[in-house]
């Protein structure tokens, strides 16, 4: 089972030799995971790891090297935008305008420049968050991110449906990919380069869609130990 460091290594290893070649970035979702986990991760080569809980992203990132780009994975709360904000390299999981409007002022305030993904909204669960393609065409077709001040909007990230039917795993993605290819092509976002799709089961069939970032945690770090 993967949860040692040797196979931590070879997990990391394993994953670098499939997604480099190809230019798709690797988040190790070290969430619930110890830091010596992550650690051994790190040595292998590791960068960049996705957290999904404000306060273990606060406790784990002062034991971590500089050079680690914590991700932000989880549904944010508005109260908790201030400890995220400032620590985490990329929150990928704006899901409202209100999230987005308070991570905004809050760095601000700060005197920093938050990078943020938009999570789309396109699997079937109606328990899953995030902006419908709708939203996101008006959102971005009347140019209302302009009124941000200390936002890079970076790109955009989904969650197919809790589904073994990879038929609609494969038009949930490519229903992604079009809504990204759409935003970009309205033109004027600079930097907007990132969607973030596919985890362990579903990661190949991501990248045949489009995407330029997968989140990968139990073929890493093994399942969550209680």
């Amino acid at each position: 089972m993967t949860g040692q460091g040797h196979d931590i290594a070879e997990a990391i290893a394993r994953y670098h030799a499939e997604l480099d070649p190809l230019g798709v970035a690797l988040v190790a979702v070290s969430k619930f995971h110890p830091v010596e986990s992550v650690e051994a991760a790190y040595g292998a080569g590791q960068r960049i790891f996705g957290e999904s809980r404000a306060q273990e992203l606060t406790a784990k990132a002062p034991a971590l090297p500089d050079d680690v780009a914590w991700h932000f994975i989880g549904h944010l709360q508005t109260n908790k935008v201030r400890q995220v904000v400032g620590r985490a390299t990329l929150i990928q999981s704006v899901d409202s305008l209100r999230l987005l409007d308070a991570i905004d002022a809050d760095a601000r305030r700060q005197g920093v420049t938050a990078r943020v993904l938009m999570q789309v909204h396109v699997a079937a669960e109606e328990t899953k968050t995030g902006f419908s393609t709708e939203e996101l065409y008006d959102y971005f077709g009347n140019e209302r991110h302009a009124s941000l001040t200390n936002t890079h909007l970076c790109g955009m990230m989904a969650m197919a449906t809790n589904t073994d039917d990879m038929r609609r795993v494969e038009a949930d993605f490519r229903q992604a990919r079009a809504a990204f290819d759409r935003i970009r092509e309205w033109g004027g976002l600079r930097g907007f380069d990132t969607l973030s799709m596919g985890m362990s089961h579903d990661y190949r069939l991501a990248v045949e869609c489009g995407s330029t970032m997968v989140r990968i945690g139990t073929d890493i770090f093994g399942e969550r130990e209680y």
